[in-house]
């Protein structure tokens, strides 16, 4: 490709009939600023191509960073759900088991108190029949004392049954 200073260097010969000299010159000159101009004007757009160039290379890595980390956040969440929908499990477990133990506790709470009520209504039974034995007993007694013509002294009953 043609420099500026290429174009300023060219010498052209001499020929019999040839152009006007200083019009060849001025117009060279007016070529040299124009090609100096847009050749400069190409190096700057070069220059920022390679810029833009890198800067779509920056931005492409930083996609491709924020992709990775979109898909390793996406796997931590799901990793996340899954493991708290196991521990919501663990948990409903734990709280089955605890409910059928407390069922289970309570079942056996209600075995006891029903063995001792049973205790204590055969306790009953058995007090009241020695209650109706005592006072059957002391009924004879009394019917024995007036059966032989003796009159009941409190003190002396009160004596007896000492």
């Amino acid at each position: 490709m043609l420099t500026p200073l290429d174009i300023n260097n060219k010498e052209f010969k001499k020929g019999f009939r040839g152009y006007e000299m200083n019009d060849v010159d001025d117009f060279l000159d007016e070529v040299i600023k124009d090609f100096e101009s847009l050749y400069k004007e190409n190096l700057d757009l070069k220059d920022l191509l390679q810029k833009e160039k890198e800067n779509i290379g920056r931005y492409k890595q930083m996609e491709e960073t924020l992709q990775n980390t979109m898909v390793i956040a996406q796997k931590m969440a799901e990793d996340t759900k899954r493991n708290a929908e196991k521990e919501a499990e663990l948990i409903l477990e734990e709280a089955k088991k605890r409910a059928d133990q407390i069922v289970s506790g309570a079942h056996q709470q209600v075995l006891e108190i029903t063995e001792k009520q049973e205790r204590l209504r055969t306790l009953e039974q058995q007090i009241i029949i020695r209650l109706k034995n005592n006072l059957k007993t002391n009924l004879e007694l009394v019917e024995h004392f007036e059966s032989e013509g003796h009159d009941l002294d409190i003190e002396e009953t009160v004596e007896y049954q000492k």
